[in-house]
């Protein structure tokens, strides 16, 4: 429980992977039903809800972070070097699907 203490500190109310504020008033508020209801948009509500990551393998010392849940949800179980070159490969593709459709629109081709 220390070391979690210690990553909410550490942490000083941001996402550790992104730098976002985090909503601290979204603790101990999720509700499975409205959840079940309003499914996307309820959930998308609590994106900043803050979450404990686990670091490193599991194998060592305990050791956490504080990132959104969002986040939390995105990394899965990648490490944070395998979390990073997911993030460049979807924005490096979506640049790529961006700018085929700006050459597309102007009938220009590649």
């Amino acid at each position: 429980m220390l070391s979690i203490h210690a990553a909410v500190v550490e942490g000083r109310g941001r996402d550790a992977y992104t730098g976002e504020e985090l909503r601290w008033d979204l603790l101990s508020t999720y509700d499975n039903l409205k959840s079940s209801e309003g499914r996307r948009s309820y959930k998308a509500s609590f994106a900043l809800k803050p979450t404990v990551d686990h670091v490193g393998d599991g194998t060592g010392p305990a050791n956490f972070v504080i990132c959104a849940w969002r986040t939390n949800q995105a990394k899965s179980d990648l490490s944070l070097e395998d979390f990073l070159d997911l993030c460049r490969r979807v924005v490096s593709f979506q640049e790529q699907r961006e700018h085929a459709r700006q050459v597309d629109d102007r009938g220009i081709e590649p």
